[in-house]
């Protein structure tokens, strides 16, 4: 192990680094500050002893420079004064000295205190290897939290898409890596389109394996299969109803809120089953707009809940808003939540052009939490329908 030993009388350099050799360290001499500030860095040195009283340099300051070079690295430093300098040692203790030695040098007590070093030079070096370890096992965890986030990503749709006569905006920022919330939408058939948004109870990396198992599992065939009765009518709750069947555990907490619809082109009616989800909003152009559902059971919660399938007029031009309660809860600096009305209010504000509709409500919550990252995941979800020319 290095040790600096700096000092300008070489006769004591000398005395120190021969008891040093003895110890069994390799001490490297240094006659002033400078040249010890140049060695603590070249040798990667753990400990410095080192005189109080030095021309240029000296050990209060030497030991503030080591203290602001060293970083992460920690340096023990045994400063060496006079038998009277009590009050010399006071602001040595305040400059980060670690310990002290009178002159004269005593070899036994020089011995305590090296041995006194090297156990918390080793401490530091198996504490500066444990976070290393750490670290890069952090990094890895970060790596692999971001692949998992681009393979989130990859199951939602575009922000702007279009099928038939709908189009479909949505934004989503995640309150970490990767979310539970998923949404997505299908051609079901000519006639129908189905579409769903879902939020997992709770945040992080646990609600995001099951909303990318909803979203593995949720699809178009899912749809033709589960949210089609056998008589060819929309009945979304039947889907509902199975995802419930297959997520619900007795001895699990988990749980996940949705909103599920078939839009009937034909027809002009929305098909729609609300398992916990917040109650979505149909917007005309001209900014009024309606809210519809009331509630219902979340997913997986308790057994055999039973869900219902609703219909609401959704006609041409009009836009059916869903959006995760991370837009009504985001709270600001005062703890006031964003809530339902003002919500609304930018919804109308941003109506005339439906595209626009998500990413005004990110901007107004962005400004409401002063730039503060959301505590929820947030989606909001438009499907406008427009006239096929």
């Amino acid at each position: 192990m290095h040790v600096v030993v700096v000092d300008d009388d070489e006769i004591q350099r000398t005395f120190i680094s021969a008891i040093l050799k003895n110890l069994g360290y390799s001490p490297v001499e240094a006659g002033d500050g400078e040249r010890a500030l140049d060695l603590v860095t070249e040798l990667d040195a753990s400990i410095v002893v080192c005189d109080l009283n030095m021309p240029g340099i000296d050990g209060h300051e030497l030991t503030r420079r080591i203290r602001a070079r060293s970083g992460d690295r920690y340096v023990h430093i045994l400063m060496v004064t006079g038998q009277d300098q009590a009050s010399e040692r006071r602001r040595a203790l305040e400059s980060g000295v670690d310990d002290f030695m009178a002159k004269p040098i005593d070899t036994a007590i020089l011995t305590v205190r090296m041995r006194a070093a090297s156990r918390l030079a080793r401490h530091e070096e198996v504490l500066a290897e444990r976070n290393r370890v750490l670290e890069e096992a952090r990094e890895h965890i970060e790596r692999d939290l971001l692949n998992a986030a681009q393979a989130q990503r990859r199951l939602l749709p575009p922000s702007h898409a279009a099928t038939r006569d709908c189009r479909f905006h949505s934004a989503f920022v995640p309150s970490s890596f990767v979310s539970g919330d998923m949404f997505g939408f299908f051609e079901i058939s000519e006639r129908f389109t189905g579409l769903y948004a879902m939020d997992v109870s709770g945040h992080g990396v646990h609600a995001a394996l099951m909303s990318v198992a909803v979203g593995h599992l949720v699809t178009a065939d899912y749809f033709r299969h589960y949210a089609i009765a056998a008589n060819g009518c929309p009945d979304p709750a039947g889907l509902v109803s199975v995802l419930d069947q297959r997520f619900y555990r007795e001895d699990s907490t988990d749980y996940f809120t949705i909103f599920c619809a078939v839009i009937d082109r034909e027809t002009s009616i929305l098909h729609y089953c609300q398992a916990g989800y917040p109650s979505p909003l149909i917007v005309a152009r001209d900014g009024s707009m309606r809210e519809i559902g009331d509630g219902g059971f979340p997913v997986a919660l308790i057994d055999s809940a039973t869900f219902e399938t609703g219909r609401a007029p959704f006609g041409l031009d009009e836009t059916l808003v869903l959006y995760s309660d991370g837009a009504i809860e985001a709270e600001n600096g005062a703890g006031e939540p964003f809530g339902q009305d003002r919500l609304e209010r930018q919804i109308a504000t941003a109506a005339a052009d439906a595209a626009g509709i998500p990413d005004a409500l990110v901007t107004a919550l962005a400004e409401w939490r002063a730039g503060t990252p959301l505590e929820d995941d947030l989606t909001i979800f438009a499907c406008e329908r427009k006239t096929v020319i």
